[in-house]
């Protein structure tokens, strides 16, 4: 998981450390780009591919491990 909050954190342009489960995506660079790059970022870490829409909708770092879960346990 390190490796993906990491990325993330170059993503959203913070700092690793600020990026925890409770991190509000809406307060940082969550746009078309951010959710392209962690579909990438997705794929890289966790060898899953996740839909663009449901990222999107995607409130918090929470969001984005529970479908990377639901992915990885399909």
């Amino acid at each position: 998981m390190e490796a993906f909050y990491t990325g993330l954190a170059e993503i959203l342009e913070i700092e690793p450390a600020q990026v925890t489960a409770e991190l509000d995506l809406a307060d940082h660079n969550w746009d078309s780009l951010a959710v392209v790059s962690t579909i990438a970022l997705c794929d890289e870490c966790f060898n899953v591919m996740l839909d663009g829409q449901a990222l999107t909708n995607c409130k918090t770092v929470a969001d984005i491990e529970k479908l990377i879960a639901a992915k990885r346990a399909a």
